[in-house]
């Protein structure tokens, strides 16, 4: 078992985690198919959640006792936390840029590679905390764990670290080279995604299982939901009805969850919906064995391919002609209706990138 969801509250749990499931895929729909809706999610309610978290931090350092009380001071105080959520929402703005070509930013050929970038940076944040709990679990000396020990966190967590967390920030550094075809981003129709049609479902299960292992390694209390729930919802969506829009769903659904884990921590933290991991050392080392194995799997697959086609499989896409990738690529916009949306401000080389984008794959267009 690698949960606690057993007992009373057990029931209670299984509703929260499919209440939590549904809202996070209706609320993507919400910010993916409008751009307002995008606005609201990831410039209103970030606004808002950072003029609270401010004016908490300020008044906890005034010694104000409302403050200093609050579970966002409590229980959501470690640098992870907020360099995730503005990390998740950095990516949700810059593949909005790229979707709606809002500026020279969005309609500029390198800005390709800023979803590798920010998914990047994203994963590193996750590698780089589960070599400090790593760090502080062999330092504390608890050499029953199988090499690790368990450490108290500044969130009040307890949190066992040990060599699970090395293989599974292991894994994190592969995953990071399975993003494939990195300037292979297009636009769907009505602007409704921005799509990466070499990420497929190959990257999708690879980066599903690793970062599963690394909440149920660094997030005991929150793995139920963040480790179950949050990867399900893009990766249904991505699977079923928006092929090669997972990365964004995944953004979406990312920020949207972060913003309310930040403000609202106590949902999550206490009370009948609240599920703990078990704990397990054998369990962790399992899980991270697992998402060391599948991510070196995806890593020879995606070499082994490449090598065939003789391509850069970071510059190049390397799944061409696959179900996934030709289902994806199907649902670009038409050349001639990204022509006609763009802004009367867009230059001739903006013209000639968007034309040269098609003539990779015309049949497709």
């Amino acid at each position: 078992m690698l949960f606690q969801v057993y007992g009373q509250d057990a029931l209670f749990q299984w509703l929260g985690l499919a209440v939590v499931l549904v809202s996070l895929i209706l609320l993507n729909e919400f910010a993916r198919r409008t751009k307002a809706g995008g606005l609201i999610m990831f410039g209103g309610c970030a606004v808002a959640m950072t003029i609270y978290c401010i004016v908490l931090a300020v008044a906890a350092s005034s010694g104000e006792e409302w403050a200093v009380n609050n579970a966002t001071v409590t229980e959501m105080n470690s640098w992870f936390h907020y360099a995730k959520v503005y990390a998740a929402l950095a990516g949700c703005i810059g593949f909005m840029a790229i979707k709606y070509s809002w500026g020279k930013i969005g309609r500029a050929r390198w800005f390709k590679c800023f979803p590798f970038v920010i998914v990047a940076i994203n994963i590193l944040i996750a590698v780089a905390s589960d070599f400090e709990s790593a760090i502080h679990g062999f330092s504390v000396g608890n050499a029953t764990l199988m090499g690790g020990g368990m450490w108290h966190s500044s969130e009040g967590v307890d949190v066992i670290g040990g060599w699970w967390n090395i293989f599974n920030g292991l894994a994190g550094i592969i995953n990071i080279f399975c993003m494939t075809g990195i300037f292979g981003i297009y636009i769907s129709r009505k602007r409704q995604d921005m799509l990466w049609p070499d990420m497929t479902w190959v990257y999708i299960i690879a980066y599903d299982i690793w970062n599963f292992c690394y909440t149920y390694n660094c997030l005991p209390t929150h793995a139920w939901y963040c480790g179950i729930a949050l990867l399900l919802a893009p990766t249904i969506a991505g699977l079923f009805w928006n092929k090669g829009g997972w990365i964004q769903n995944r953004a979406f659904t990312l920020a949207m969850w972060c913003m309310f884990a930040q403000t609202f921590p106590l949902l999550l933290n206490q009370g009948i919906f609240h599920v703990e991991a078990t704990m397990n050392p054998v369990a962790n080392l399992v899980v991270a064995i697992a998402a060391f194995v599948i991510n070196v799997i995806a890593i020879v697959w995606i070499v082994v391919r490449a090598k065939k086609q003789h391509i850069n499989p970071w510059t190049k896409e390397v799944w061409v002609g696959t179900k996934d990738f030709d289902e994806a690529l199907a649902r670009r916009a038409p050349l001639k209706n990204l022509l006609e949306t763009l802004p009367k401000s867009a230059s001739q080389e903006d013209v000639k990138n968007l034309e040269d984008e098609y003539k990779k794959y015309p049949l497709a267009s």
